[in-house]
């Protein structure tokens, strides 16, 4: 979600926010629960909750009802530092982030990974997204009418599928942020998520417009990407949340208040192919159980 779809999420977010939320936003800090972990929030807009309010950083569409508030509020955390940023891929953990709303440059985000410290004793990451251009694909599978090509065509190039190939290619970055945790945060407990169930089993259309067979390659390759993520991990000594498993029935064909997860066109207030609050809420309570 780089660039167009980064900065289709701010002019969402223009559309979205009221100038009580906006003048909240440039006031918002870090939360803070009573005592307990120093917790640290790294990763991108599945993380960041873009769209859904509060939102506290319009550059990065960062809510503070996104899985690592409400995670920190149920730990008892006695510092967030939450750096989730829409966009993020594995680049923007050591190097600053560039940042724009409405056509107008903001500051750059710092380097995600300025948040760890010494102190730090638990860090979550959702990541891999951005570096693998998942939702790019997506937006390209969009079938409004009853026919046309499949758009699994257009990425298996000479039977070799193209996105499947840089999803794989992606494992050493993954690794790599691990490291790079560990090494900044000796003492955190790390805990790497997947991505959760976008699609059902041959899709649902027209209410999600893809067809049946791009449906499946679609949720196949997140599902590759959870593999990717899930090994290099464990390989590298943090702990990984499966959020697709526990997301069976709450993907984005499901109805308005049981779906985790919004469509191209959300009903709920939430970015496209984004989580919604309750998913960010459900997340949350898969990360605590676990690491509880």
């Amino acid at each position: 979600m780089r660039s167009p779809v980064a900065r289709t999420l701010r002019v969402l977010a223009a559309a979205t926010l009221t100038a009580a939320s906006i003048a909240g936003a440039a006031a918002a800090g870090p939360a803070a629960a009573a005592a307990g972990d120093v917790y640290v929030a790294l990763g991108d807009s599945f993380a960041s909750g873009p769209l859904i309010p509060n939102q506290i950083h319009l550059g990065c569409t960062r809510s503070d009802r996104n899985y690592a508030h409400v995670l920190a509020s149920r730990l008892g955390a006695a510092t967030l530092r939450d750096v989730t940023c829409s966009g993020a891929d594995t680049r923007d953990l050591t190097s600053p982030q560039s940042l724009s709303f409405l056509g107008q440059d903001l500051p750059p985000a710092p380097p995600q990974f300025d948040a760890l410290s010494a102190d730090t004793t638990l860090v979550t990451i959702t990541i891999g997204g951005n570096d693998t251009g998942l939702i790019g694909v997506a937006e390209n599978c969009v079938n409004a009418l009853p026919f046309g090509t499949p758009c699994t065509r257009r990425y298996i190039v000479d039977g070799v599928d193209t996105v499947a190939a840089r999803i794989d290619a992606f494992a050493p970055a993954m690794a790599a942020a691990v490291q790079g945790i560990r090494a900044r945060a000796p003492m955190a407990r790390i805990v790497v998520t997947g991505y959760g169930l976008y699609i059902q089993r041959n899709g649902c259309w027209p209410v999600v417009p893809v067809y049946p067979g791009d449906a499946n390659w679609l949720q196949g390759l997140v599902d590759r990407l959870n593999g990717v993520i899930r090994t290099q991990a464990l390989a590298n000594g943090a702990e990984y949340v499966d959020l697709r498993t526990p997301s069976a029935g709450h993907d984005a064909c499901r109805s308005a208040g049981s779906k985790w997860i919004e469509g191209f066109v959300p009903v709920n207030v939430a970015a496209p192919l984004h989580p919604n609050a309750r998913g960010e809420a459900a997340y949350a309570q898969i990360i605590g159980d676990q690491i509880t």
